[in-house]
């Protein structure tokens, strides 16, 4: 099955939950200043170490008979810092290869998505790109998860409205289906200050082929909610397009959340009870974590949304 016949066919699929700051906090293994956890699978225990992670949530979507959604962890690994490090194309190309290998043990209903991610901080939207040389930065990356044969292509944690339509454009042009995920505060805006609904009606008015959908990740459900139940964001347009969450366990705004040496953690149940909420306000279709979640929290996640259908 097609990730498109996926979506249109199933009421929830479950996507994994946070891999960068586990792999710190359990396994001892730190980022890299440029690339992030792009390099990890060629560091000693690094393959390893996202193979045990990626199949707790495989084990969650198992149990609960949900397809299951795992993406790249290349969000920074763009054309300009994969080449500051030395590394090339194969660096994208490896890390599909890893997830093929992934899904190639399991006998669950998998799709492989390529993770993309703002040029700049996505927690201050800084050294953000304009439409035309964000289609042609972001180009490289998209055109690669094509070639390495990736299932659909996801932008993450993305700040600004006019990066993210040339992120959108890039993606577009690959024919692949592909999500965009903003990065949003309880304002019911992006950082760079565009509603939920205009971010929406722009990108989607943008580009003839659109995104499958939008959602949001590294955000707490409560504040997402918040930022959806302002009336700009109370229209028929976020309710037909917004369908998804990956959500952190803090509700500190993305400054002091990306600042923060404490790991900020909630309740599994707690988590699990405030992402159910947000089906008052939307159709939440895809639902997973971010930082702060682990197997325990995506396991009460995906067992609440179960129980409750």
């Amino acid at each position: 099955m097609s990730f498109i016949s996926c979506y249109e066919t199933n009421s929830i699929i479950l996507m994994e939950g946070a891999l960068g700051e586990r792999l710190k906090r359990e396994y001892g293994l730190q980022p890299d200043d440029d690339v992030a956890f792009a390099n990890i699978i060629y560091r000693q225990g690094g393959k390893e170490a996202l193979f045990e992670l990626w199949n707790q949530y495989i084990d969650v979507a198992k149990v609960n008979n949900l397809p299951f959604m795992a993406t790249t962890p290349t969000r920074r690994a763009n054309i300009e810092r994969v080449a500051k490090v030395g590394y090339n194309k194969s660096i994208i190309l490896d890390n599909v290869s890893t997830l093929k290998q992934l899904r190639d043990l399991t006998d669950i209903e998998m799709y492989i998505g390529g993770l993309m991610g703002c040029r700049g901080d996505a927690y201050k939207a800084t050294e953000f790109l304009h439409p035309t040389e964000a289609k042609e930065f972001h180009s490289w990356q998209a055109n690669l998860f094509t070639q390495a044969g990736v299932d659909f292509l996801y932008a993450g944690i993305m700040p600004t409205l006019p990066e993210v339509i040339g992120m959108a454009m890039a993606m577009e042009q690959t024919e692949l289906p592909y999500i965009i995920s903003f990065m949003v505060r309880d304002t019911g805006r992006l950082l760079d200050g565009t509603t939920i609904n205009d971010a929406i009606e722009k990108v989607d008015s943008s580009v003839k082929r659109k995104p499958v959908c939008y959602m949001s990740n590294c955000i707490h459900p409560t504040v997402l909610y918040k930022a959806l139940k302002w009336s700009f964001n109370q229209t028929s347009l976020v309710k037909q397009r917004f369908h998804g969450i990956q959500a952190n366990t803090s509700t500190l705004p993305p400054e002091q959340l990306d600042n923060s040496t404490d790991l900020k953690c909630s309740d599994c149940l707690e988590l699990a009870q405030a992402m159910h909420k947000l089906t008052e306000v939307l159709t939440l279709k895809i639902i997973g974590g971010c930082c702060g979640t682990d197997n325990t929290h995506i396991s009460k996640i995906a067992s609440t949304f179960i129980s409750m259908k």
